[in-house]
């Protein structure tokens, strides 16, 4: 996650997403991310095409990060995560599965 961008609103890139179809939300479970569909994958299944991060207006450390990711069958969607000491995954191992996920930052042009 070396590329950081900071783009438009996190509704902005979520509509971006629907009007894609690639709204599909990627949920951290005990067996890896699974997707809508009901697929898990595993990190190796997956890549993280693109990262944004968000920030409060009036709190920097009210911040979000949305990390798009690719699954090894094409299927597109993302996972959201509060930054920082404020992450919505305790203890479920999100953070460490993020960091087993290959990164291959695209161009958001290559996206939407």
């Amino acid at each position: 996650m070396e590329r950081v961008t900071n783009m438009t609103t996190l509704s902005g890139v979520l509509e971006k997403l629907r009007i894609k179809r690639q709204d599909n939300e990627f949920k951290k479970t005990l067996g890896g991310f699974q997707a809508p569909n009901g697929k898990t994958y595993l990190a190796d299944d997956l890549k993280i095409i693109r990262t944004y991060r968000f920030e409060g207006e009036s709190d920097p450390s009210d911040s979000t990060i949305l990390y798009l990711i690719e699954a090894n069958d094409g299927l597109v969607g993302y996972s959201i995560d509060a930054y920082g000491a404020y992450s919505n995954h305790d203890d479920d191992g999100y953070d460490e599965f993020i960091r087993d996920i290959k990164v291959d930052e695209r161009d958001e042009s290559l996206i939407f």
